[in-house]
């Protein structure tokens, strides 16, 4: 804290009536620098130099354009690994340092050592490990690739086998087949970063259906960019269906556990991204050759039993059915009128009987046989009367009016 408060006190001597010296500015600038500590960094060796026991160079990011300068004197009893090569992905203990002379910041390395494969596959099991808990790998999120696609995104190496594969081997499945090519590196630290921005800028054309990132093999290094940790994820986060055809059997780069489909090779993934027109053809000709063999087989089904209609005898005479029912109706016309005949003389014969009842039963009779019938003058019957009543005897064939001229009464 003090020195920062002596170094703030200088600051306001400075003026443009009182200058620094810039001997002055440099002492700042160097105290200031070498105060920033150690810092530990990963990148790519560039330009190395040796002279001698002394190293010169740079580390470049892994990402961007960016690089440090660094250097190392062998008297300083820096810790460098032995073989280290330009192009060499480092990991190094830096100490920025100042040179009053010139004005220029440099790196002092401490410690340097090459990023060794177990190391890598170490970040990359970690990081393996992080998308699956994420669920980044789960199948459920995987989308389903199209039929058959209208344009195909392809990112690939300029000229490269992988390209040619992809484009011939869905060319001669489906002739009429589109592709969308964005040639990008496909190894090495500067990959991922172009990788990236080929598979956003093709996930924004609506024309495109699916994406193929596609690479012939490669040893582990080589194929280090498709497990980057930023590819993956922007892989992960693409609208549309990601095919990984990096044509790779022993090493899994992190890209295919998060793309939508893993194809072993790019003849695989032109297999797989579009339908064989040969096999299509054959399977529509199944289909009519199917259809029409169950039409005909329907139509024949619906001929015979059309022919079994035709053939029985109410359509093979269409009066015959009338005949017949007129027939009937003759029978129950017939059979009607004989028992209508049959009650009729039935009731006839009882009528006459009980007309011969009614008539034997009848006063007349009984008149005609000598009988008669005395009433009174309103036409009561009599059963008994007295002297001077005045009567009426009705016989068979005539009326008699009288008065009683005597009673005697029966014992």
């Amino acid at each position: 804290m003090q020195d920062q408060a002596d170094h703030l006190a200088e600051s306001k001597v400075s003026s443009e009536h009182s200058p620094w010296q810039v001997s002055q500015l440099s002492k700042s600038l160097k105290d200031w620098i070498e105060k920033l500590g150690r810092v530990w960094v990963e990148g790519e060796l560039q330009q190395l130099q040796l002279r001698g026991a002394n190293i010169f160079g740079s580390i470049r990011d892994l990402s961007i354009e960016n690089s440090v300068e660094i250097h190392a004197f062998d008297a300083t009893g820096a810790e460098i690994e032995a073989g280290l090569a330009q192009g060499d992905r480092v990991v190094a203990l830096l100490q920025p340092q100042f040179w009053a002379k010139n004005g220029k910041i440099t790196m002092r390395v401490l410690k340097m050592h090459k990023v060794g494969l177990g190391e890598l596959l170490e970040r990359i099991e970690k990081l393996r490990q992080q998308l699956i808990a994420e669920g980044l790998t789960d199948p459920g999120r995987k989308k389903t690739l199209p039929f058959l696609p209208g344009r195909i995104g392809l990112i690939t190496g300029r000229g490269s086998d992988a390209e040619k594969d992809v484009l011939q081997n869905a060319k001669l499945r489906w002739p009429e087949v589109e592709f969308e090519v964005i040639n990008t590196l496909v190894q090495g630290d500067r990959a991922a970063p172009e990788i990236i921005m080929a598979m956003e800028q093709l996930d924004q054309m609506p024309e495109v259906d699916v994406i193929i990132i596609a690479r012939g093999g490669g040893s582990f290094q080589d194929l280090l960019p498709f497990s980057d940790e930023r590819l993956v994820r922007a892989a992960a986060g693409l609208s549309k269906p990601v095919i990984s055809a990096i044509g790779h059997e022993n090493d899994q780069p992190l890209l295919d556990l998060v793309a939508d489909l893993r194809a072993s090779t790019p003849t695989d993934a032109a297999k797989r991204v579009v339908p064989d027109v040969v096999d299509e053809r054959r399977g529509i000709a199944q289909l009519l050759e199917r259809t029409q063999r169950k039409i005909m087989g329907f139509l024949d089904a619906q001929s015979q039993l059309l022919t079994s209609i035709r053939s029985r005898p109410v359509l093979a005479s269409p009066f015959g059915f009338v005949d017949a029912q007129q027939e009937l109706v003759g029978m129950s016309k017939r059979r009607l009128v004989e028992i209508l005949d049959y009650r009729v003389g039935r009731a006839e014969s009882e009528l006459a009987r009980l007309a011969g009842q009614v008539a034997t039963l009848s006063p007349q009779k009984t008149l005609d046989r000598g009988y008669s019938v005395v009433t009174d003058d309103a036409g009561k019957p009599l059963t008994k009367a007295k002297k001077g009543d005045r009567i009426i005897i009705q016989t068979a064939k005539s009326e008699i009016a009288g008065t009683v001229q005597g009673v005697k009464e029966k014992q």
